[in-house]
């Protein structure tokens, strides 16, 4: 069985390498024509995509770019997904992703949202966690194609939109996380202490996690080179807050988050790690820039 991937950046990329390189029949899509997946056959269309391949992986960075590949509102939408199964595994507003569904379905074709946790690094090494959420006999058929890919998937519920919401919980957690991280090395730094010092009291220490570790390397060295994008991060943060506020929850932690996120965008990071957060405390604060400025021009927002 061939198996489509539309969606080659910084996460769709190691994860389709991971399919390949498990030897799944894979044909791949992206804007940008220089990217390409070792193993994999390199469409020229996203219709050559549904031509190939039965099911199709979205790995896309939101509703518009989805609507805008899959030709929604249009003749070729419907010429797209008519008989096959639509893997949503990028980030969305649930509302966004039963209104899919919904439009999938009535299409004739079938839906899996499949969110994952995890960025860059656990995706090249297929170390995902992904959400699923669908029909139980489509969730069958996906679960076996996610094992390159994830160390674990864990079901959601049948309803569309309730595994983007979990993975929005699971967000929340991480972004605070990280925020607070990095304020404990802006901390540190500007009472003159030794960050590599912090870092090894941290690791030790009953908080200690994969992404702490990871994280916490970047802050000491003012290494950021992207795993998880500050442009992304912030989207994810707007989608998180907009849920809370739609159910007249309260959010103040991702509240403060978002302004810093937003901040750190428009200081011209958006493109760098999210750890790269610790730019807008330090220009909130007059102190100097961590080190390795980690700069870079921003893109446009989501």
């Amino acid at each position: 069985m061939t198996v489509g991937f539309l969606g080659l950046g910084v996460m769709g990329r190691p994860m389709a390498g991971r399919l390949a390189g498990a030897g799944t029949d894979l044909v791949v899509w992206s804007r940008d024509p220089a990217k390409h997946v070792p193993g994999a056959i390199r469409a020229a269309s996203p219709r050559e995509v549904f031509e190939r391949a039965e099911i199709v992986i979205v790995m896309l960075a939101n509703g518009d770019a989805i609507d805008s590949v899959l030709g929604r509102g249009t003749p070729t939408f419907a010429e797209h997904v008519a008989g096959h199964l639509i893997v949503h595994m990028g980030t969305t507003a649930p509302e966004y992703s039963a209104d899919l569904h919904t439009a999938i379905t009535q299409a004739g074709g079938h839906y899996v949202e499949a969110p994952v946790s995890g960025s860059r690094g656990p995706a090249e090494l297929g170390q995902l966690v992904a959400m699923l959420a669908g029909d139980p006999q489509d969730l069958s058929r996906v679960r076996p194609l996610l094992s390159p890919m994830c160390r674990e998937t864990v079901d959601c519920g049948a309803t569309p939109g309730s595994a983007l919401l979990m993975k929005l919980a699971v967000n929340t957690f991480l972004i605070s996380m990280v925020t607070g991280l990095a304020e404990a090395f802006h901390f540190a730094r500007g009472h003159g202490l030794d960050t590599g010092v912090l870092e090894k009291v941290l690791n030790a220490g009953p908080m200690a996690s994969y992404v702490s570790r990871g994280k916490a390397a970047k802050l000491v060295t003012g290494d950021f080179e992207v795993q998880a994008a500050i442009g992304d991060v912030w989207y994810n943060n707007r989608l998180i807050v907009e849920a809370a506020t739609a159910k007249g929850l309260a959010a103040p932690l991702l509240a403060v988050c978002g302004e810093l996120l937003a901040e750190t965008y428009a200081l011209g990071h958006a493109q760098s790690d999210m750890t790269a957060v610790i730019h807008a405390m330090t220009a909130r604060t007059g102190h100097d820039a961590p080190p390795g400025d980690g700069h870079v021009p921003a893109g446009g927002p989501h």
